[in-house]
């Protein structure tokens, strides 16, 4: 159990992809997406995972996480429980500085979207800003994964 702090942004370029010393192939789907929790099953490569999310603060930049590593097969199956609108999408890992970007290339209808999180301490916490890094969407709730997989970014046109 732990607080969640994290900033998010939206990608500009593909630059990302030089500098990344990690790539997987997520796939992930909602058990539940409303506003007041968020329960969701990922397969990350070979691992399946069970993930509860609380609600946002005001800001959006915190939330309560509890997440739980399940045998893959179990994962697997939970999708058929998931609500409409699966997401896939390659992750990036990228070291700057102290901080590690998570930069996520959506697949399917999402496709086209590049979206950067970043982890913090504290909300305050000062972090170094890659070039391509573009605006700051933490706290817009379209760009939340449970929303993404209502509202696909091809929708948004």
């Amino acid at each position: 159990m732990a607080i969640e702090i994290e900033r998010k942004f939206l990608v500009k370029s593909h630059d990302f992809k030089q500098e990344s010393f990690q790539k997987k192939y997520i796939k992930q789907g909602f058990l539940n997406s409303a506003k007041e929790r968020v329960v969701r099953v990922r397969i990350k490569d070979d691992q399946g995972f069970l993930t509860i999310k609380g609600p946002s603060n005001t800001s959006g930049t915190s939330r309560f996480e509890w997440e739980k590593e399940i045998p893959l097969n179990e994962a697997e199956n939970l999708f058929e429980l998931c609500e409409k609108g699966i997401i896939e999408k390659f992750r990036y890992l990228v070291e700057i500085d102290t901080h590690i970007f998570e930069v996520d290339e959506f697949l399917g209808e999402n496709k086209g979207l590049l979206i950067a999180e970043v982890e913090l301490n504290n909300e305050n916490e000062i972090f170094a800003k890659p070039n391509w890094l573009g605006i700051e969407v933490t706290g817009i709730e379209k760009y939340y994964n449970s929303n993404l997989s209502k509202h696909p970014f091809v929708e948004w046109k």
